[in-house]
């Protein structure tokens, strides 16, 4: 089966490359052209400039002089392009730029009696996009000025800030359309698609990105693995700019928060190299299960690089290369404060990534990429293993990614067409131990009342009346063994592996007259712990009304999806028939295995006159074997599960308010109905049970959430200010299905969903075990009244929130050239709101938002 799986897919890429020349697949392009007058001289010195309204991209340019001039590192994007020169007039143009094959553009220009003043303004033309894919642009400019929870997953904190249909989560995680993650990045074409949360990995600093495209709609044929939100990022690159530039910065904030910067670019038309240096060390470096950080302190230091080399007009290198160290605490709540509980974690990733382009006619390019990627996870117990409640956890990960992409790109005629092939393979290994401390965890007996009780030395069911108890009815005898209050051992557990992944893919967009067709086709392979392939049909469809600039568009998406690569190996041995069945009582039998999605996605973009625009999307998923994770003791130990089907519907929407006299804004916002279905095919449930059979509300499930960001410029050179409203209804928060459940929390839970009787509210010292009184619920989860739970059509819900965010800065204080101060800063959370992202989740834990914190900043740009 493996090997015919193996023949189809390299006998799809050889049908795609023997019938069609393909381009490209980088992230970004390149617009080169002649600037001429009527009679063909050329014209030296004239300033060229492109700007997208949109995403608020703007580079310019001047002739050489053969009149020539080049812009590379462009994100794909329509744009408008202007060519100014004194004594002739002003030529415009638009420019789609959707491959990496160079659009070449020549412009001439005309004589004119005197000089005039360009004044370039969006038409409703400009603010839409007539492409079947939904996705948003986001410039590198804006990322930077968009106040951040994080302080060291800053690029989570754009995405889900500046793109539609994203739930916020704790610690960098977001859910995309209505999934856990299921995020690839394309970082300058090499495929990331392992999680990029604050607990698995190092992101990408915000300080190396040109730009982001982050499609949720159905990708394009080109992507694959975990393709719920794809996203396109660009990093900076120096080539072509002879003069030096960088920055250096340093702030302080709350919680002890320091951080610093530094970037240098230099290059010329041939080479250009760009670097950053950046760090953080906060006292609140993870999202905490208490409002204020206990035993929370943590740092990061990012290294990265990109050097390009372009020795003539068909030939170009690149090679990025980055180093990411980060070392924290894990936080504790009032309990584990108690306990003495002092656990810690450290990641390392490293990443090399050289690719090459070869161009050879004006209308065919050659890309391939290599990379190799390495993530590896210490997570450290405390020195009294004892004082880690209830169990002590240890463990060391690695996980290795490398591999291969080649695309060849056709850009001609009404054509825009891509081929190509991609060889992953991943080396995973783990380490694992693990034991109960707490002797009523799972206690052997019950108190006549039904508590857990400690029996000494009993250690069977059996032998509790004996002792004056009951025996417990919820003891599961497999965890004696590694109970290490009742003389058990450490559950050690070691595993390596490795997974090979094949895909290959054809895809076209037809432009005909106001039509816009794409059609692709990939195909995948994965053998690892589990095996399978699938072949996967895209197809979609735009239509612009050239009256109103109206863009309907439609498409379909066969998507074949592979298990997470985190704790692989213990989750697929602990699944049911694993450790699962022999520790935990569970019962079935098989590892994780690739999953199939059928997605839809139908939607509009309208301008609505030249000052806004409105996108919007209505999506629909069903996914037979989806996944999650799941975490163990509200520690950032998380194990991939998988559910035997889902079904996800929802809108996402964007309303953009492009720059107009210093001012621009715009709004995102969604909604996901996520309805999975047991039973649990994979993994294994630490925490709260959820239903044996579907459906039932993943904590994913969210009915409304919207972001606003405004920002106005002061003049050219005055002080910039922007704010920031972020909305969320609550994710579902299953842990809790009615006011008895709450009572039944110990006091520290209580406080942090804010149980209240009347007029009393739990303290960690206080709980709360009866109530009589008339009024009595939880100010930060929402609970179900008595007898109405129900696990899809009424779960629990995490109460709803305001966030507000302020942030303002002046650039070039004392008005020198080149060099200029800048100063900045903001505040996260300003009104100080108490509130959950998530509590006792099976998926997530229990974390709070970021209390009001400040940041400053001092920095020096040339």
């Amino acid at each position: 089966m493996y090997l015919r799986a193996r023949f189809a897919v390299f006998a799809l890429l050889l049908m795609l490359l023997s019938n069609l020349a393909k381009a490209q697949s980088l992230t970004s392009g390149t617009i080169v052209g002649k600037v001429t007058d009527s009679t063909g001289a050329v014209i030296p010195g004239a300033k060229v400039e492109i700007q997208n309204p949109v995403s608020g991209f703007k580079q310019s340019a001047t002739t050489d002089s053969s009149g020539n001039f080049s812009f590379s590192n462009i994100p794909f994007n329509p744009y408008h392009l202007t060519a100014i020169a004194t004594g002739f007039q002003t030529a415009a143009e638009d420019v789609n730029l959707r491959s990496s094959v160079p659009f070449s553009l020549p412009i001439t220009l005309q004589i004119a009696g005197t000089s005039e003043t360009v004044n370039v303004e969006a038409t409703g033309q400009d603010l839409v996009e007539n492409d079947s894919t939904a996705h948003t642009d986001i410039n590198g400019s804006i990322a930077q000025r968009l106040p951040k929870e994080s302080v060291s997953t800053g690029l989570s904190s754009v995405i889900t800030k500046a793109s539609p249909g994203i739930a916020a989560d704790s610690n960098g995680m977001f859910h995309p359309l209505g999934e856990h993650s299921d995020t690839t990045f394309s970082v300058d074409n090499q495929p990331i698609s392992d999680q990029q949360s604050r607990v698995f990995s190092n992101q990408l600093s915000t300080n190396n990105i040109q730009s982001l495209e982050i499609i949720n709609g159905v990708p394009p044929a080109e992507f694959g693995d975990k393709a719920s939100l794809v996203v396109r990022t660009t990093t900076r690159s120096a080539l072509g700019q002879p003069k030096p530039f960088g920055s250096v910065s340093a702030g302080y904030g709350s919680f002890g928060t320091s951080n610093g910067s530094v970037t240098f670019g230099i290059g010329t038309g041939k080479w250009g190299n760009f670097l950053s240096l950046d760090g953080v060390n906060s006292g609140r470096f993870l999202d905490s299960p208490e409002f204020f950080p206990i035993h929370d302190k943590g740092n990061v230091e990012n290294f990265f690089d990109r050097l390009d080399y372009q020795p003539n007009a068909s030939d170009s290198f690149h090679l990025d290369w980055w180093l990411s160290r980060s070392w924290f605490q894990i936080p504790n709540d009032f309990d584990q404060l108690n306990a003495g509980q002092n656990q810690r974690q450290e990641l390392k990733t490293f990443n090399f990534a050289p690719g090459y382009t070869h161009l050879f006619n004006a209308s065919t390019l050659l890309t391939a990429n290599a990379y190799a990627r390495q993530d590896r996870v210490g997570f450290f117990p405390s020195a009294d293993r004892f004082a880690d409640q209830p169990a002590t956890l240890s463990q060391g990960r690695r996980l290795t990614n490398a591999g291969v992409k080649v695309d060849l790109s056709y850009v001609k005629g009404i054509h825009n067409a891509k081929a190509g092939v991609n060889f992953y393979h991943t080396f995973l290994s783990e380490n694992f131990q693990t034991g109960l401390t707490d002797p009523l965890f799972n206690a052997v007996c019950t108190t006549p009342a039904g508590a857990p009780a400690i029996a000494a030395g009993v250690l069977s069911p059996a032998q509790c009346p004996g002792a004056g108890f009951l025996p417990n009815p919820s003891f599961q005898p497999g965890l004696l063994p590694l109970d290490l209050t009742r003389g058990g051992l450490l559950f050690n557990f070691r595993g390596a592996t490795d997974i090979k992944q094949e895909a290959a893919y054809v895809e076209d967009t037809i432009s005909v007259r106001q039509f816009s067709i794409s059609a692709g086709l990939r195909g995948d392979n994965y053998n690892g712990l589990s095996s399978g392939s699938g072949i996967e049909p895209r197809v979609g469809l735009a239509y612009q009304v050239k009256k109103t600039s109206t863009v309907l568009r439609a498409s379909y998406g066969r998507l074949f999806l592979t298990p997470y690569n985190e704790n692989l190996i213990l989750s697929s041995s602990t699944g049911q028939g694993g450790l699962a069945q022999r520790i935990f009582g569970a019962f079935g039998a098989q590892p994780i295995t690739p999953a199939r999605r059928n997605m839809y996605d139908v939607g509009f973009e309208q301008p609505i006159d030249r000052h806004l625009s409105i996108t919007a999307d209505y999506f629909w998923k069903f996914t037979t074997g989806d996944y999650d994770f799941d975490v163990i003791l509200n520690t950032p130990l998380a194990f991939p599960i998988q559910w035997k089907k889902s079904k996800i519907d929802g809108f996402s929407a964007r309303i953009n308010f492009p720059l107009w006299h210093g001012l621009s804004a715009y709004t995102v916002m969604g909604h996901a109905r996520s309805r999975f279905f047991g039973s649990e095919v994979g993994g294994i449930i630490f925490n709260s049970p959820v239903a044996a059979s579907g459906p039932f509300r993943i904590d994913h499930d969210q009915v409304f959430e919207q972001n606003t960001h405004l920002q106005y410029q002061v003049g050219k050179s005055g002080p910039w200010f922007a704010f920031t409203w972020d909305y969320q209804s609550g994710l579902v928060a299953g842990a809790v299905t009615d006011f008895a459940t709450a009572l039944g929390l110990d006091p520290d839970q209580q406080t942090q969903i804010g149980l209240f009787c009347g007029n009393i509210f739990a303290t960690p010292m206080s709980g709360i075990t009866s109530c009589s009184a008339p009024t009595f619920g939880a100010t930060r989860v929402r609970i179900p009244a008595a007898g109405t739970f129900n696990p899809d059509n009424n779960p629990a819900r995490i109460a709803p929130r305001h966030l507000f965010d302020l942030g303002t800065g002046l650039e070039n204080v004392f008005r020198t050239e080149p060099y200029h101060v800048n100063l900045t800063f903001t505040v996260v959370n300003l009104t100080n709101k108490v509130a959950l992202y998530n509590f006792l989740s099976t998926f997530s834990g229990t974390h709070f938002v970021t209390p009001r914190s400040y940041q400053a900043s001092l920095g020096v740009s040339f």
